[in-house]
């Protein structure tokens, strides 16, 4: 009777063993590569806002349309401030997207009836996202195979808190501008009076005003998000390394004290 009760015992132990070192392998792994699985699934979630046109213009409406769905939970997406594939142009003006939908200005007005637009054949097709999180997401990306490089060569030393409100400022007063001049029918964001008066009119009308790619608001939106991505990853994933590697000594290469 006893002899089984050690011996059940001693299977116990030895079952429990193996489980505790199957986990433990497991969690090294995944330590280990973290950021390749983080990289791997985010290149995914940036990569499929662009193939949404590219199945519209093959004629999978039904993959394009499940993408620009999904996505539009996650961005207004404005056909003036996205950007088209496809077509002649790579951004268009609310009156050249009402002429092509058969409507006037005034009657696509309400951003909720703009944003369901999503190209014409003469146009092209829009990305299923607008060039702000365009310039969001894909700078976290872009910035995360960086840091991936930053980590062979040792260095695990991020940003301070500082840097991270400094790099993430500029979106959050951008896009609050952007959100009040949209919410209150104002225009000081559309025709961007205020910087032609800040900088003394040295660049063209067309500059100042509108959404088009190459307008100063375009300009300030991708700015700002490919700030805001850099602080992201540069704050972030040198804490979240921290953790999965506690007894690595950082190496500082772009670390900034202020």
């Amino acid at each position: 009777m006893d002899l089984n009760t050690d011996v059940k015992a001693t299977s116990t132990q030895t079952q429990t063993h193996h489980r505790s070192a199957r986990t433990g392998r497991s969690n090294t792994w995944f330590a280990r590569h973290w950021l390749l699985m983080f990289n791997t699934a985010w290149g995914f979630f940036v990569v499929l806002p662009w193939l949404a046109p590219a199945f519209t213009a093959l004629g999978l409406t039904l993959p394009g349309r499940a993408i620009y769905f999904i996505y539009s939970f996650l961005c207004h997406q404005l056909p003036e401030r996205s950007w088209f594939l496809f077509g002649p142009g790579f951004s268009y003006t609310q009156a050249q997207i009402a002429a092509a939908w058969g409507y006037s200005v005034s009657e696509i007005s309400n951003e909720l009836i703009r944003r369901q637009f999503i190209g014409r054949p003469e146009l092209g097709w829009k990305v299923a996202w607008s060039d702000r999180m365009v310039a969001m997401y894909a700078s976290i990306f872009l910035f995360g195979l960086l840091y991936a490089l930053l980590l062979q060569r040792g260095v695990r030393k991020g940003l301070s808190w500082k840097w991270l409100v400094i790099l993430i400022l500029p979106l959050a007063i951008d896009g609050t501008t952007h959100l009040i001049n949209d919410l209150l029918w104002f225009d000081f964001r559309t025709t961007n009076e205020w910087a032609v008066m800040l900088t003394n009119g040295i660049f063209s009308p067309a500059f100042y005003a509108g959404d088009l790619f190459g307008s100063l608001n375009s300009v300030l939106r991708i700015t700002t998000g490919l700030l805001f991505g850099f602080g992201i990853v540069g704050f972030l994933w040198p804490l979240v390394d921290r953790e999965f590697s506690p007894k690595m000594q950082p190496k500082s290469l772009f670390s900034m004290r202020i």
